[in-house]
């Protein structure tokens, strides 16, 4: 009867703490973004998309995860800047921050974690147009790339190096 009664206690000790691990693991991995997809469609910032300046744009490129898209600057109407992505896909995953990153390009984890950054703020989605705005006082000629940056397990899903766009001298 002792012998149950250990083994009683013992299971009352180890089921909780299963328990708990299984919840903190799916907590942190959050394994159901990798088959889940947050689809976003913001339309363009401007009303009058001829008064919208391109300053930049770039191709991503993939990096720890596969990522396509187009992400350009723009300088609207009003003065302010923001950064759009176009015809975007990645995967989908947790803490997923979009970064300036003060580099030429970023093809890999450490292009990322030893240069300089600006975090932008969670991505809005890993489908879809989507626009951020940038600060008035982000230097584009130091912040030349944009980078999809999993925080949480310090992972660049892709990036998209940045060139300026020729004005034109009409």
């Amino acid at each position: 009867m002792k012998i149950q009664d250990s083994r009683t206690k013992k299971w009352k000790v180890v089921i909780p703490f299963i328990v708990i691990a299984l919840v903190a693991g799916w907590y942190w991995f959050r394994p159901e973004r990798l088959f889940v997809n947050r689809r976003v469609n913001e339309a363009f910032l401007t009303t009058n998309d001829s008064a919208a300046e391109v300053l930049a744009s770039g191709t991503f490129h993939s990096g720890t995860h596969p990522t396509e898209g187009t992400a350009t600057i723009y300088r609207i109407e009003n003065g302010s800047r923001v950064l759009r992505f176009t015809n975007f896909t990645t995967s989908n995953g947790p803490d997923v921050h979009i970064y300036m990153v003060a580099a030429e390009d970023a093809r890999d984890n450490a292009s990322v974690e030893h240069a300089a950054f600006v975090d932008l703020g969670l991505i809005k989605g890993n489908i879809g147009d989507q626009n951020y705005t940038l600060g008035s006082d982000l230097d584009l000629a130091k912040y030349r790339t944009v980078s999809v940056w999993c925080k949480r397990f310090s992972k660049n899903f892709g990036a998209a190096p940045l060139m300026p766009v020729a004005r034109s001298t009409r």
